[in-house]
């Protein structure tokens, strides 16, 4: 767990008969793949477990097989800040791999999560070695480097009803796919996704389900009016 990587073998088959593995494996030779599989070891972690923590080195990159991740960092005043929610079927501490092997962020469970710690020497070994397998990769941290400017840039200058109305079309529509959804956030959590304080995310909250926009059952949100979450998002 964390830092401490369990000495485990699969226990739902190997790399190549994996229906959960990343688009770009399929790319490896038969001995490529008998390395990755080698070094790779599975591990079931539940809600609220660490995966591993800003400051510590990078010996494992990281493959969320099932589940959500949140990736933070410790702000100003000790509060974390929420950078992005991790969705399945990626890589956690790509960034990290690449430049100066010191994990610069914390990863933590959302949900029970299956990851799959792969030694961080075998991965680039493989990414030197095979040129498609490496592309894939690149375009990987790219495209997640790229959503996440975009995001913070767009939420930057927006006042607090336009940052919530944008996190619940974030989570409808990135995330799970479906206008009703289990929020994986405390409120508190979704205020430092977000940039603003608990209170006025719950004030946000409470204020859109009074006007019909959503209904709030516990942590579930249903998405009743997408076209006027839109308009608050654009005017901001």
């Amino acid at each position: 767990m964390a830092d401490n990587i369990p000495d485990i073998k699969h226990s739902s088959g190997t790399c190549s008969t994996c229906q959960e593995r990343f688009c770009a494996v399929s790319s490896l030779s038969d001995v490529q793949l008998s390395s990755l599989e080698y070094n790779c070891r599975e591990v079931p972690l539940r809600k609220g477990e660490h995966i591993y923590h800003q400051g510590s080195l990078t010996s494992h990159i990281v493959y969320l097989r099932q589940g959500l991740v949140m990736e933070y960092k410790k702000g100003e005043g000790g509060r974390d800040q929420i950078l992005q929610i991790v969705k399945s079927l990626s890589y956690l501490g790509l960034h990290s791999l690449f430049g100066d092997r010191v994990n610069h962020y914390s990863y933590k469970a959302l949900t029970d999560i299956k990851v799959c710690y792969i030694d961080v020497d075998a991965f680039k070994k493989l990414v030197r070695e095979n040129g498609d397998f490496g592309y894939e990769i690149l375009v990987s941290v790219c495209k997640e480097s790229l959503n996440s400017h975009h995001r913070f840039l767009n939420t930057y200058s927006k006042q607090t009803y336009g940052k919530v109305a944008d996190a619940l079309l974030y989570f409808a529509n990135v995330i799970f796919d479906n206008p009703t959804f289990v929020l994986p956030l405390t409120r508190d959590e979704l205020g430092s996704l977000i940039g603003i304080t608990r209170e006025s995310a719950t004030r946000a909250l409470t204020h859109f389900q009074h006007e019909g926009y959503i209904q709030v059952q516990g942590s579930q949100v249903s998405i009743l009016k997408t076209e006027a979450l839109e308009k608050i998002s654009k005017r901001g």
